[in-house]
This record gives structure tokens, C-alpha cells and sequence, in this order.
């Protein structure tokens, strides 16, 4: 092994080593150890496969160079084998670029209406129904964990948890395709409340955090919480339940809030409540670290304000553009349908792009 590649050998190892674990009836007794097993020998599969590539090219060149000297017939064949070990050796150090550790993660996901009433309440159920409709089409499992309706049928807010479902290779995890949502997304149509006719403009915001599994990961004090509780409501404030099942829990450190009401019981709504919070106070923390770094090392594409206008839609001339990635299409009806693989894959084309540049800096 070259000194170029001789990290790859303890990665190796420990693929061989969780190969291992993953026929082993303890850790398959813990779901929970079981999918962080999973996901780590997922993550490294790819590398192993690039690994092995890369090897079988650099032996096939290294014999043929070795037999060019004893028979120049050989010798024609030495391009051609430099070029495909060249190739794989591109491959292996594309793969070995850091990932997002939270990449084979899954997402809790939150979308609240921002300026525009109840037009914005309708474009956050838009954002919604696209959301899990490309959820449906990638084979991922969605919780509604808490919603908030408007008069008209849209939503106030709305939290949901979406799964993948088993163990999968980090580039094909919920959080490796949906991290880049977040932020403010902004629509241009005619509302169904407009008589004129008139075009408006309104926006709904969306957060995305990747969901913590293991309580222990956020260590959250219960002399840091306050936690009330009333009874739920729906469009209009009119309650919807004759006991006060519905929770608010206030972390008073960070002044994080977060409510829900979707369960019958009162106990349903906490394990809810506290299952988002964790995942926001993870969430901070992440963005606090990512603040604190080089500017020359972050992102371009997933940046620490949430208040980015990320993503317009256009609803007259059927257009979707992407302030960040410069993407656009006029298949808006399309992409709201589901088909947001495009959108997506732009923004993961220009963060791995960026992470080649900053690579070795």
C-alpha cells in the first residue's frame, strides 16, 4: 500500500471487525447498536469496494511493467492499465474525503409559515405534500409528530420524522439528501384569496435536523426544563380535546420551545416533545461548531442562517430556481409532485465540490 492510501488499513480493519459484530446476537438484541453497526459498515462498504478497485488496477500495472522488461509485447498494454489505475486512485481519494458523519441519519423536519397569512399556511402544506411524496418515492418511513392547521386546509407549522429503513450506505441516507432544505422558501401565485387576480409573493420556512437516536448523545437536565400543558386545538384555536394532553417544553438555557399535541395522552406528547429537542439542541450545537469554523471551509451550500432564502417557486411560469446552486427548471409542478432528485442533486454536487477544494487545505 502506498503512503498516499495507507489510512485506508485500519478502515479496513474495522470493516472486517464489524463484519463481524453485525452476525454477533448481542448487538443484534439492540436495535439501536444494530443500526449504528449497520450504518458504519454501509459507510465503509464504499471505501472497501473503491479500495479493492484501486489495488487490483495497481497490481495489473505493476505486473505489466514488471513483464514489459522481460517481453516488450507487454509494454503496449502499460497505458492503458496507468490510465485505469490512475482512475481508481481518483476514485479512492474521492471516497475518502471526510462525510458528514450525519450523513445515514434521519431527519426530523419542521415547516412553519412565515410571512403571507394564509397563503403561506397553504404553500407550507405545498412543501409538505412534496416532501413526503419524494419521501414515498425513495422508501422512506414518515411520522406526522405534531401539525398545526390553518382555516383553509394548510398548516400553521408542522414537525415530521422521516426514516430510512434499514441499514444504507451514507450517500443514500435521509439526511445526506434532505439536509440541504432548510431554510426560507419563498412562492409567487396568484392566492386563492386574491380576487383580482394578482400575484403575491409569500414565503414558509423549513428546518431540518438529523435526529438523535441515542438519548445519552444530548445530556438535557430536568431542572432545565419547564414544561406546561393545555388542551390541543386545531384550525381556528378550537379545541379538540377535553383533557390537557398537549405539552410545551422550554429549555431554558437556549430558550428552545417546542410543542406538541398530536397524541391522546399527555405522556405520548412529552416522549414526542423531547425526542424534537434533542434533536434541536444537537442541531445547535452542530451549527454553533460549523460557525466557529473557516470560512474557507464551509459550505457553500448548507450555511448556519436559517433565514436564507434558499429555493423560489415560481407558480405562472411553472419555474423552480435555487439561489444557492444556480439551479433551475420549469417543471414546478413536477417537482412538487415528488421529483426533487434534481434539485437535490445540485446542491450535493456543488457541497462535494466545495469539500474537493477545501480538501488538503
Amino acid at each position: 500500500m502506498t503512503d498516499e492510501f495507507a489510512a485506508v488499513e485500519p478502515l479496513l480493519t474495522e470493516h472486517a471487525e464489524l463484519e463481524r459484530k453485525m452476525s454477533d446476537p448481542a448487538v443484534l438484541s439492540d436495535q439501536n447498536q444494530a443500526r449504528r453497526v449497520g450504518r458504519r459498515y454501509a459507510e465503509l462498504g464504499r471505501l472497501v469496494h473503491a479500495y479493492r478497485v484501486w489495488r487490483a488496477a495497481a497490481d495489473d500495472l505493476g505486473a505489466a511493467r514488471e513483464l514489459a522488461e522481460i517481453d516488450e509485447g507487454f509494454a503496449a498494454e502499460v497505458p492503458g492499465l496507468a490510465a485505469a489505475e490512475s482512475a481508481a486512485g481518483d476514485q479512492l481519494r474521492e471516497v475518502l474525503i471526510p462525510r458528514d458523519p450525519n450523513d445515514a441519519s434521519d431527519v426530523i423536519m419542521e415547516i412553519k409559515a412565515g410571512e403571507g397569512g394564509e397563503e403561506s399556511a397553504l404553500f407550507a402544506g405545498d412543501l409538505l405534500r412534496m416532501y413526503l411524496r419524494y419521501a414515498e418515492s425513495k422508501g422512506w418511513a414518515v411520522q406526522v409528530l405534531s401539525e398545526t392547521g390553518s382555516d383553509l386546509g394548510g398548516y400553521k407549522d408542522v414537525s415530521i420524522a422521516i426514516r430510512s429503513r434499514g441499514a444504507v450506505a451514507p450517500e443514500d441516507g435521509v439526511w445526506a439528501q434532505l439536509k440541504y432544505e432548510g431554510g426560507v422558501h419563498r412562492v409567487q401565485r396568484v392566492p386563492v384569496t386574491e380576487s383580482q387576480g394578482r400575484i403575491h409573493t409569500s414565503a414558509a420556512g423549513v428546518f431540518v435536523m438529523a435526529e438523535v437516536e441515542d438519548a445519552g448523545e444530548v445530556e438535557i437536565l430536568d431542572s432545565d426544563l419547564r414544561i406546561d400543558v393545555y388542551r390541543s386545538s386545531g384550525p381556528g384555536g378550537q379545541s379538540v380535546n377535553t383533557t390537557d394532553s398537549a405539552v410545551r417544553i422550554t429549555h431554558l438555557p437556549t430558550g428552545v420551545v417546542v410543542a406538541m399535541q398530536n397524541e391522546k395522552s399527555q405522556l405520548q406528547n412529552k416522549e414526542a416533545g423531547m425526542r424534537v429537542l434533542r434533536s434541536r439542541l444537537a442541531q445547535l450545537r452542530r451549527d454553533e461548531a460549523e460557525a466557529a469554523a473557516s470560512e474557507a471551509r464551509r459550505s457553500q451550500v448548507r450555511t448556519v442562517d436559517r433565514s436564507e432564502r434558499i429555493r423560489t417557486y415560481n407558480y405562472p411560469e411553472n419555474r423552480i430556481a435555487d439561489h444557492r446552486t444556480g439551479f433551475k427548471a420549469y417543471n414546478l409542478d413536477t417537482v412538487l409532485g415528488g421529483a426533487l432528485g434534481p434539485v437535490i442533486e445540485s446542491a450535493i454536487q456543488l457541497d462535494e465540490a466545495e469539500r474537493l477544494r477545501n480538501l488538503g487545505r
